[in-house]
């Protein structure tokens, strides 16, 4: 319907001021009315400007995505395209994802997804259009990722589509109005950004204590990566001391199976759902995408979200928000202090820190599993994929969190690189499995079931609170009097697999993990609080802690359970009129109270996994 109205009035607005009727239509792709088997990706916004449709067939073309657009005047028209060749970032071969641009069931001569590596307008020829109705449909060739961000469609010559990143963000926000009168969300009490398992228990949390909740998912599923979309299980343990009622709402919302790769119903989606739908104190944002803030002397005013299918934009006021992003996103917009990378070993003496500072961080994993057939099943034999032979063949058929990639690059501004590389290796991988003359027996019946293309992040930006948790005070058990939601995983942390590093230099795609012993051991408070932006809490990776710490913290039951404490806090700063650290500095004693109750359902068994990801020190019972 935007494309539909929005082309209407600025094709009549463009006629009517000149005389050669000269007419640009400009159409979102991920605003097509009928997205067919295409997706709508939403995870590089922040660099691009905007979501985009994308053929995830791995490896069978997916259905067509159409829309309609009127065209107010008759003629020749020249079509672009923005698109990209993916693979070419690392082949020069037949790109992986090409498709037709159909207009009235006819598809131009150019295909698309073939050219540029980068993010760019491809020329598409030009066509002759009657007046009135059209219909614009993408058709897949390859099922292999091709992507479509924008179409236009211009009747001027002349007409240069705008390729820099900034100016066509704004030319969007122009011609589709969305800056004029962006939409009041409502009132209320606590925003929360962010649906993983940290935003959802945060937002249920607090609106089971009385307070009113916007919670905003920039997917149309809730649960991060515990989600179907991700699919990694729920690790750490839960009710444990000093606070055994915490985790009561994570088990409550979390999936009753376990493990990472698995089929769709293995992470109950729908009970994530339906526990906030239930909330008559919350208000759900699902496919919306927090990108904009306002600050006033250290305090958010306003957060603005744009939703990743209309483009439309709404804003959300409070006293209070939450960052539950995973990358810190609302923290780094409200000029939040913040840390990326691993500290030098002199910043915090910590013995696993590395000698000289540097931007290794913790990967992103694109997990994929296949499924048994009666019949042989064909999967094509890739030109583009990575260079592959009997030694760098992975004879399994599923890979689990140690696929992983990105370590060393940006997790924000590099993120689309890294997931396409992890997608890359999956099926290089599988094509090499499926038609090598040394494996493909094997493999005659195995299907491709399912690959991750929202992948999933282990650490991005983190937030600085008032205190930094470090190595020394997990290991050495340094308790402090403000600890709340207990982390009870080791301290875990990836590194590019050196095996795989040898047979692909500079460009692993599998991680080891390394683990160091810890007791369970509560966090303090003041790592969940922004230590300058007086309104902002945080509950998730992204929280107040050490490169080195954070890899116990990041577990999603860890991270589940913060979000429980963030949702109690809330109620005391509404209660008592007062800040995070207000709470912090004066009324630590009111959440103590909170957290011995517990806000989730005590009476349901206890459904976790304590052998996944080392064993913790001994003598802990």
């Amino acid at each position: 319907m935007k494309n539909y109205l929005s082309a209407l009035f600025i094709c009549f607005c463009l006629s009517k001021v000149s005389a050669q009727k000269k007419t640009t239509i400009f159409i979102e792709a991920e605003s097509f009315d009928n997205k067919g088997g295409w997706v709508i990706d939403q995870q590089f916004m922040d660099v691009m400007g905007s979501s985009f449709l994308m053929a995830h067939g791995m490896g069978k073309p997916v259905a067509d995505a159409s829309t309609k657009v009127i065209f107010p005047e008759a003629g020749d028209y020249f079509v672009y395209v923005r698109t990209r060749n993916w693979s070419a970032q690392w082949s020069d071969q037949e790109a992986a994802g090409q498709f037709k641009l159909l207009i009235n069931g006819k598809a131009l001569e150019k295909t698309f997804g073939a050219d540029s590596a980068e993010w760019g307008w491809t020329h598409g020829g030009k066509v002759t259009l009657k007046k009135g109705e059209a219909t614009i449909s993408l058709k897949d060739l390859t099922g292999f990722n091709g992507r479509c961000d924008a179409i236009i469609l211009t009747n001027d010559p002349a007409y240069k589509p705008i390729e820099d990143f900034k100016k066509l963000n704004d030319f969007r926000n122009e011609y589709f109005g969305f800056d004029q009168n962006p939409k009041d969300a409502g009132d209320f009490d606590f925003v929360v950004i962010g649906g993983g398992m940290a935003g959802t228990c945060a937002a249920i949390s607090a609106a089971r204590n009385g307070v009113k909740v916007a919670l905003i998912q920039n997917r149309p599923v809730l649960g991060g990566n515990n989600s179907s979309e991700v699919r990694v299980h729920l690790g750490g343990r839960i009710n444990l001391e000093p606070y055994p009622n915490l985790g009561n709402l994570v088990n409550e919302i979390g999936p009753e199976e376990g493990g990472n790769a698995q089929p769709k119903s293995y992470y109950e989606d729908d009970k994530k759902l339906n526990a906030v739908l239930n909330e008559p104190n919350i208000s759900l944002f699902l496919n919306h995408h927090a990108n904009k803030v306002e600050v006033n002397n250290g305090t958010i005013n306003k957060v603005y979200a744009v939703n990743i299918e209309t483009g439309e934009k709404v804003f959300f006021e409070a006293p209070l928000f939450a960052d539950c992003t995973g990358d810190g996103t609302i923290g780094f917009l409200a000029g939040a202090e913040y840390m990326t990378g691993r500290e030098s070993r002199e910043v915090y003496n910590e013995p696993t820190a590395p000698e000289v500072a540097d931007n290794l961080t913790m990967g992103a994993s694109v997990q994929w599993f296949s499924e048994k057939a009666e019949e042989p099943v064909s999967f094509p034999d890739i030109k583009w994929g990575l260079p592959w032979n009997s030694e760098k063949a992975e004879e399994i058929t599923k890979g689990d969190w140690e696929w992983e990639t990105g370590m060393g690059l940006d997790m924000t501004l590099d993120f689309e690189q890294i997931r396409d590389y992890g997608m890359l290796a999956v099926y290089s991988n599988w094509s090499y499995l499926k038609n090598s003359e040394a494996t493909k027996n094997k493999f005659a019946h195995e299907n491709l079931k399912w690959v991750a293309y929202v992948a999933g992040k282990r650490e991005s930006r983190r937030l600085k609170g008032d205190y930094v948790l470090i190595e020394q005070d997990l290991t050495e058990h340094r308790v402090y009097p403000d600890g709340t939601a207990p982390t009870s995983w080791t301290i875990d942390l990836h590194y590019p697999d050196p095996e795989n590093s040898k047979l692909f230099p500079g460009a692993a795609f599998k991680s080891i993990a390394k683990h160091i012993k810890i007791y369970p051991y509560p966090i303090p408070f003041r790592c969940l609080y922004s230590k300058n932006i007086n309104n902002l809490m945080m509950a998730g990776r992204d929280i107040s802690v050490s490169h080195v710490a954070l890899g116990t913290v990041r577990l999603m039951r860890t991270t589940g359970m913060m979000g429980e404490v963030l949702g109690m806090a809330a109620s005391i700063c509404k209660e008592k009129e007062t800040s995070p650290r207000g709470v912090y500095e004066n009324h630590f004693a009111s959440l103590e109270n909170l957290m011995q109750k517990g806000v989730g359902n005590p009476n349901l068994p206890a459904i976790q996994d304590y052998n996944l990801g080392g064993t913790l020190m001994e003598g802990e019972k």
